[in-house]
């Protein structure tokens, strides 16, 4: 089955499956919503103390809300399921996932999980 419909730079996810809040798979492709940060699902490395401490001065602290994660997950699976997913690439990021601007019918699921209030603008 054909997951993914390249179009240059763009895409469409035929069957997306959402991991967290910000980001999903689209096949075997891994992909990081690039405009928004989520809260870590629990038992997430980045929530543990030394990872907190590590972190303490970074620029992207960690967000460690389970309860606010766990709804945001639920609330881009909704959104993913209102029509066909766009997957526009802008790159990868440290982990090797796709860095990616995530749409449905030209609405943003980046927005629309910070008006929400279960994202943050990525800084």
């Amino acid at each position: 089955m054909i997951t993914a419909i390249a179009l240059s730079a763009a895409a469409l996810c035929v069957q997306p499956s959402v991991h967290d809040g910000d980001s999903i798979r689209c096949g075997t492709e891994r992909i990081r919503l690039s405009n928004i940060d989520a809260p870590e699902l629990a038992g997430s490395s980045r929530c543990s103390a030394r990872s907190r401490q590590r972190l303490a001065k970074s620029r992207n602290k960690p967000w460690c809300d389970a309860a606010k994660a766990i709804a945001a997950r639920e609330a881009l699976r909704a959104f993913l399921s209102r029509g066909p997913v766009r997957i526009e690439r802008q790159g990868k990021d440290a982990y090797g996932r796709t860095l990616a601007r995530v749409t449905v019918n030209g609405k943003d699921a980046g927005a629309h999980l910070i008006t929400l209030g279960l994202a943050r603008k990525w800084r």
